[in-house]
């Protein structure tokens, strides 16, 4: 097999495959899946490859199941990332420029029309649908969509007037992330940069300078009362500003924040930090404390000046420490509020001495800092003059009088430092007022919620926790903004509905995309959709046989099935959809499935277009072809585990496929048989149940594991156990039209070729999926075949320990009283009294410590071997000493001495003794 070849073939099939997976309403069962519908707005790299691939192999192989498939595309285009990219490559930005003409390889008068935004998302959107074509991806493209579409945003109107009359969408005022220079709220979708930030609630404790306030953002507020100085960066220059009407020294990055935030901010002048130092604050809580220097202070967090609280917070009391050490501020002393089991009286002291800490650049300080405040936290208490009661119930009180008595205010800032938006420009967290809001925050929809997702199947099992927090902590979601591209808030279309809050129940709007095409946008009333979707009302604008046909059309293929999308949307995206499903289709129409997928990453590390690290999925298919890139996107992982792509795997995986074709092409027409056929014909049952197995299980990388390398490894026993001059009998040609339909999913361009040239008809992406035939499962035959297979591995190990030339072989076979040891040791459900279990039988005490010493052998020998293995030694017997006289000339051949099989309690050679079930002692003479 060439590439040549394999290029040909791949072109004639993407024509042949154009329509083939056009699937419509039928009389089988359906099985419906989706994933993420891309943003076309660079080139596909290979962690996309991944995205889209493993889907497409589960597709198949439902397929070929029987099942009438659905496996849908569209592209989603709304908001502000392809008007960002815009803006920047008509301003002539060199890294956007460069992006888009070198990694992307744009040509030049295209890439020229970028100016306008839908000349990116036409671009891309053609470019993508190729590449997902030349990976052999089964998709029923007629119900392709942009999500600009005027049909679409019809859909969406549709939506959002159920959610809102059903009070899920609110107006009021929240903080979000947002872009000054797109003007505009953003989501994580339109970050280059800080995609996972989350926005944290800060108190600003307000301590008095003269006629000025010096605030310091604080997420512990009860450690105020512990407060024993203030910490500045002596290199900042700060600005004095009124803010609200009262002026405020803060750091000038933090006057911007402000500013954002509710607040009336004017800048008066600047203070340089060393004007600071040693100056006297006051605060009701905490006294009069001075302020010292300290290079560690942030100005761009929170107001950019630092309340210390030593006592409970290793890095302000190492600080304090490496200043003391210097001769400086001696007379300052750590202030104890928080008693903590397992610390002394001042915790913070107690970790960094602990750990052996020498100053405040060690990189263990954050782990130190989480440590202590989560011990805090979780069981620390205030002592009694403070007001007694655990920190977790204070430390609300505390803020609420703070902000009550003491003029604190709200800060609100990111846990992350630089979140940046696809424009380029920087994101800040403010405060938006008459902004709509889906109402996440709702309780009694949070529980409908929980409890949707106990009835999920979710894959793998571990996330499901994760959903569950996720739907605990999830807030208000700004889910509209004034620019970008989108559908119109009908009732109120000053304002666009926001990417990921356009694109949660579009699964639904698949199932008629391709009808919906030929309807006129404005007859598309909410009427329309109230009857296709939920059965209710009569339009008008759409004739009654038509409306029937698409309701019909959606009732067959909803619910979905599964719906598949990386781990790192749990906390939007794939909970969002969960929401909008439950507020608008009924009990029966909920989504039933989700697989989530792990993180693909180039060399160990990280893909990321923005930052140039990744390879491109059409480079990846041009080198390596398409199946190539296929079987190592599946085989390098399961679905939820995080891969890696490496191109000297990837090749070693092409010479994989070619070995399975040729071996395949080499046993077209095989004729004859053999007495290992039968070996050969039960374990092929083995591994399409095993197979069959792992697919419905979702484990990709386990069905191919069984699928081609189990019968790769099964075909080299096989051809080492035929006798002499035979090359293998019809049962290869058998086996290779199961194998070829085994691996389609995985290699389907390879094995569309090898199904023709087998001389089958048809595609074999409908053939039908291998079934196992118990006719020819012989578990007494597999299990020889297995001890004969260990007892010459164990030779093999032996001959490399020996330094001797072998003149011959004499194998033991346990007797039967050992046997009788395995299968009570096998049975026994607590390994540790197993002995006594044994030496309950009379005639194994007769035998004493040999009985004893057995069982103890044979409890390891259980234990290391596959517990399948066990559970056949358990329900099949075979004659041990019969199977290796059986394959006396074998081994023979295999080790050119004389074999000699015997049992061991017929000899008094003292190794003899040494033989096990299924593990003959070997001597070697």
């Amino acid at each position: 097999m060439s590439g040549l070849d394999m290029r040909y073939t791949e072109k004639e099939l993407i024509q042949r495959w154009d329509h083939a997976f056009e699937a419509d309403p039928a009389e089988k069962e359906k099985f419906y899946l989706t994933v993420a519908y891309p943003y076309p707005s660079g080139a596909m790299h290979v962690g996309h490859g991944r995205t889209y691939i493993v889907p497409d192999v589960l597709a198949r192989f439902r397929r070929m199941t029987g099942k009438q498939v659905l496996f849908p595309m569209a592209f989603h285009v709304t908001g502000t990332p392809v008007i960002g990219i815009s803006k920047r490559i008509a301003n002539g930005d060199k890294k956007t420029v460069g992006l888009y003409r070198d990694l992307y390889r744009v040509p030049q008068d295209i890439l020229d029309r970028f100016v306008d935004p839908m000349e990116i998302v036409r671009y891309f959107s053609e470019e993508y649908k190729r590449v997902m074509q030349r990976c052999g991806l089964s998709i029923d493209w007629r119900r392709r969509f942009i999500t600009v579409d005027p049909q679409y945003s019809k859909f969406i109107e549709w939506q959002y007037k159920h959610l809102h009359e059903e009070e899920h969408v609110v107006r009021g005022a929240h903080p979000v992330k947002y872009c000054p220079q797109c003007e505009n709220p953003v989501g994580d979708h339109d970050l280059l940069e800080g995609d996972k930030a989350e926005i944290i609630k800060f108190t600003l404790v307000m301590f008095r300078l003269g006629d000025a306030l010096i605030p310091c953002a604080t997420l512990r507020p009860e450690t105020t009362y512990g407060v024993t100085n203030l910490w500045v960066n002596p290199g900042t220059t700060y600005v004095r500003a009124k803010v609200d009407g009262q002026e405020w020294i803060v750091s000038p990055e933090a006057a911007e924040k402000l500013s954002l935030q509710d607040h009336e901010v004017f800048v008066l002048g600047t203070v340089p930090g060393t004007d600071l130092i040693d100056k006297t604050v006051s605060h009701p809580l905490s006294g009069e404390v001075p302020i010292l220097p300290a290079c560690f202070v942030d100005p761009d967090m929170g107001s950019g000046i630092v309340m210390s609280v030593p006592a409970h917070a290793p890095f302000d009391y190492i600080a304090l420490r490496d200043l003391q050490q210097q001769g400086k501020y001696t007379g300052i002393r750590p202030v104890s509020l928080i008693s903590v089991d397992g610390y002394g009286e001042f915790p913070a002291q107690d970790a960094v001495e602990r750990a052996g800490i020498t100053d405040q650049n060690d990189p263990g300080m954050e782990a130190l800092t989480q440590e202590v405040y989560s011990a805090e936290f979780s069981r620390g208490r205030l002592h009694e003059k403070y007001g007694g009661g655990s920190v977790r119930e204070a430390r609300d009180a505390v803020a609420a009088t703070m902000l009550e008595e003491h003029g604190s205010v709200v800060m609100y800032e990111f846990d992350i430092r630089q979140v940046v938006c696809r424009c380029g420009g920087r994101v800040f967290v403010r405060i938006l007022h008459d902004q709509w809001f889906l109402e996440y925050s709702d309780p009694a929809w949070k529980a409908e919620i929980h409890d949707q997702l106990a009835d999920m199947s979710l894959v793998p099992a571990e996330v499901r926790a994760e959903f569950d927090r996720t739907v605990d902590w999830l807030k208000d979601w700004a889910c509209t903004r004034r620019v970008g591209l989108g559908t119109k808030l009908p009732w109120d279309p000053a304002w666009i509905i926001e990417p990921l809050s356009d694109s949660t129940i579009y699964m639904a709007y698949y199932t008629i995309a391709h009808h919906l095409r030929e309807i006129a946008p404005e007859k598309l009333t909410p009427e329309v959709f109230d009857y296709i979707f939920l059965g209710e009302g009569a339009p008008e604008t759409v004739d009654a046989g038509t409306l029937e046909r698409l309701r019909t059309e959606f009732l067959y293929w909803y619910p979905y099935e599964y719906r598949f999308s990386a781990k790192d949307l749990i906390s939007n995206h794939l909970t969002f959809q969960l929401f909008h499903h439950k507020a608008i289709f009924p009990e029966e129409l909920q989504p039933k499935g989700m697989v989530v997928f792990g993180m693909g990453l180039l060399n160990g590390a990280k893909m990321s277009s923005s930052k140039g690290n990744v390879f491109l999925l059409e480079d990846a298919l041009e080198e390596f072809g398409a199946d190539t890139v296929r079987m190592f996107l599946v085989g390098s992982a399961e679905p939820w585990q995080d891969f890696d792509w490496r191109n000297e795997l990837v090749s070693s995986t092409r010479r994989q496929i070619e070995r399975f074709w040729n071996t395949v092409q080499e046993a077209r027409g095989a004729e004859g048989v053999s007495a290992i056929d039968p070996w050969l014909q039960s374990r092929l049952q083995q591994r399409i149940a095993a197979a069959t197995t792992a697919f419905e299980s979702f484990q990709t990388r386990q069905a191919l594991q069984e699928a081609f390398f189990g019968i790769e490894s099964d075909l080299k026993w096989y051809r080492r156990r035929l006798p002499e001059g035979t090359t293998g009998g019809a049962v290869l040609d058998d086996l290779c039209r199961v194998w070829v339909r085994l691996l389609a999913p995985f290699i389907p361009f390879t094995c569309e070729a090898l199904w023709n040239d087998l001389g089958e008809s048809g595609m074999i992406s409908f053939a039908a999926w291998p079934e196992v035939d118990e006719a020819l499962v012989n578990p007494e035959i597999e299990l020889s075949e297995e001890l004969l297979a260990r007892t010459v591995e164990d030779i093999e190990s032996i001959k490399k320990l020996i330094p001797m030339t072998p003149e011959s072989i004499s194998l033991f076979v346990a007797p039967a009283w050992k046997h009788d040891v395995f299968r009570t040791v096998a049975a026994s459900t607590d390994k540790t009294q197993v002995v006594k279990e044994v030496m309950k039988d009379e005639q194994m005490r007769k035998r004493g410590k040999e009985a004893t010493e057995t069982a103890k052998q044979v409890t390891k020998l259980v234990l290391k071997f596959p517990p399948k293995l066990v559970e056949q030694l358990l329900s099949t017997t075979i004659d041990e000493r019969a199977v290796l006289e059986g394959a006396r000339t074998f081994l023979e051949k295999e080790f050119g001495v004389p074999v000699q099989i015997r049992s061991a309690d017929e000899s008094d050679h003292p190794k003899a003794s040494g033989a096990l079930p299924f593990k003959p002692a070997i001597v070697i003479e």
